[in-house]
């Protein structure tokens, strides 16, 4: 049985079942008018999201978060970018799920989604790959409502970086859920989303390992793939 009808089985069953009908609906158009007034008020100046109704301000990042963030996002978009297999954006990109407004560290489209942006486009479609640098203030929302929402709504593959581990999860979707994907016996990153693309781990934590594999990627042919 989907999880989703699992949680509304009893509900279903229950006598009170128009009550609760009401009140979801209530909340449901509570929420549609704060997120109304939350896409008036968003500014490109802050990174905020909008989550179970709420607006979420984030701080700062550590200068960790942005060297892994920084080092990933210029192998990404070098590849896609020499290959022409979609778009790669970071940070402030607002992706719009049916009930939630996140801002993923990094997203890719292909080339269906990346065709369909514009220069002025502040409010982005459900990206292909996501991206998410944990940090104490933000992991229990990377492991917990993005990771359900992301597979629920067809985020294709879910990359969780955690910089002070050094560890990269990957996950693909599987009957509405995410699946670790195992990893390579060289320790690489092999997309699922991203047409043969592979980046050693090492490159994402290491500043020598990244020059060394943006070389390859530089040196590999557009048609070499």
């Amino acid at each position: 049985m989907d999880a989703l009808e699992t949680l509304l089985k009893p509900i279903r069953r229950s006598p009170r079942l128009m009550e609760a009908a009401s009140l979801l609906n209530q909340q449901i158009e509570r929420e549609r008018r704060q997120r109304e007034q939350f896409y008036k008020e968003m500014s490109p100046d802050e990174k905020v999201e909008f989550i179970d109704g709420k607006v979420i301000h984030h701080l700062p990042s550590r200068k960790d978060h942005l060297d892994v963030t920084i080092r990933l996002l210029k192998l990404l978009d070098t590849y896609v970018s020499i290959h022409k297999l979609g778009a790669v954006l970071s940070e402030k990109c607002l992706c719009v799920f049916p009930r939630n407004d996140y801002e993923p560290d990094i997203v890719f489209f292909g080339r269906e989604k990346a065709a369909r942006l514009r220069p002025n486009t502040i409010k982005f479609p459900i990206p292909d790959l996501a991206v998410e640098v944990v940090s104490r203030s933000t992991e229990q929302r990377d492991r917990g409502v993005k990771f359900e929402d992301y597979a629920a709504h067809g985020v294709s593959e879910y990359w969780i970086i955690d910089d002070q581990s050094q560890a990269v999860e990957q996950y693909c979707p599987a009957e509405r859920t995410y699946v670790p994907v195992p990893r390579s016996p060289a320790n690489e990153l092999q997309s699922r989303v991203v047409e043969r693309l592979s980046i050693p781990v090492a490159a994402v934590f290491d500043e020598t390992e990244n020059l060394k594999a943006l070389r390859q990627i530089l040196a590999s042919p557009a048609g070499g793939r």
